[in-house]
């Protein structure tokens, strides 16, 4: 059942970067989309298209996009939350367009409530005219369930929650359902049980995994979500973005750290392990401070050692 072959997502020049505090350079950042594409990566989400009111770090998201020299088989996505974002996606002229868009709606009634002022199902209804007016456009959409195995203000979220919103992503004509545990609490029974739940409305190759290694646990859910035949994950570069629910804990899990399971298992990513830890390096010497990821220290480690 465990695949032979894995996509990952690298989310980190979006997920992973907004949420630094310090700016970065638009040249850095497309830098660092242009290495990870050269490592391999075929799936990339670059900027999002939100006002810079709310996320000053993205407000560069047109710059961004139209600064990177694309390669054929890559796919470049953005995260719209809203029409007007989406309109300012498409504005540019066609090779600067992204190729899939993100939404997202939680699976907390809390959360949903608490950051968007609205309840969930008002939440997806806002999507429905983006979904339609992205794919009038060709453009795929792809959504993720944020908070599907816990919540930083309710708590537990029942898997009845997360399956009710993976049909209303569905209802609404999404392509692709992601199911993430975003303040990184899931451990691998509740991980798999959750992406059970996706895989009962959209198949197989389009239901993906969203893992923040807070608690340690995201190479095990991983693991987990391989067993029932998951193919793709969201992964970040360097373990970039942080927990804004605990304080300086590990965000996102690291694409070096998730390649080098996946390479010990004999699975296939198609990914260069030495150019994927080169970037990593890279985008942590922009940001002053070693990678996050264990897989991608050792591994400089080891070279230094070597070069000695």
């Amino acid at each position: 059942m465990i695949p032979s072959r894995v996509t990952l997502v690298d989310v980190g020049p979006r997920d992973g970067l907004q949420n630094e505090k310090q700016p970065v350079d638009t040249a850095h950042k497309v830098a660092l989309v242009h290495r990870l594409q050269a490592a391999g990566l075929r799936e990339i989400e670059v900027t999002s298209f939100v006002s810079p009111k709310w996320v000053p770090q993205m407000a560069d998201n047109a710059a961004v996009m139209a600064a990177i020299e694309r390669r054929p088989g890559v796919r470049y996505s953005v995260l719209t939350p809203n029409m007007k974002g989406l309109e300012a996606a498409l504005q540019g002229a066609p090779g600067t367009r992204p190729d899939e868009i993100v939404v997202f709606g939680a699976a907390s009634e809390a959360f949903s409530q608490r950051n968007i002022n609205c309840s969930i199902e008002e939440s997806i209804e806002r999507f429905a005219p983006v979904v339609a007016h992205a794919q009038a456009h060709g453009i795929k959409v792809r959504a993720a369930v944020s908070c599907a195995l816990g919540c930083p203000y309710q708590g537990e979220v029942s898997l009845d929650d997360v399956e009710r919103v993976v049909r209303l992503m569905k209802q609404i004509g999404v392509d692709h359902c992601g199911v993430a545990d975003t303040i990184g609490v899931g451990t691998p029974r509740r991980a798999q049980a959750a992406l059970e739940r996706a895989l009962k409305h959209f198949p197989l190759n389009e239901v993906s995994g969203h893992f923040h290694d807070t608690y340690g646990q995201a190479l095990a859910n991983i693991l987990a979500c391989l067993e029932l035949g998951v193919n793709t994950f969201d992964t970040s570069i360097a373990g970039l973005g942080g927990c804004p629910y605990a304080k300086g804990a590990t965000g996102n899990v690291a694409t070096e750290d998730v390649v080098f399971m996946l390479h010990g298992m004999g699975i296939e990513t198609g990914i260069d392990m030495e150019a994927l830890v080169d970037a990593g390096a890279f985008i942590s010497g922009v940001l002053g401070r070693p990678p996050v990821s264990r897989a991608g220290k050792a591994l400089l480690t080891k070279r230094e050692k070597a070069a000695a």
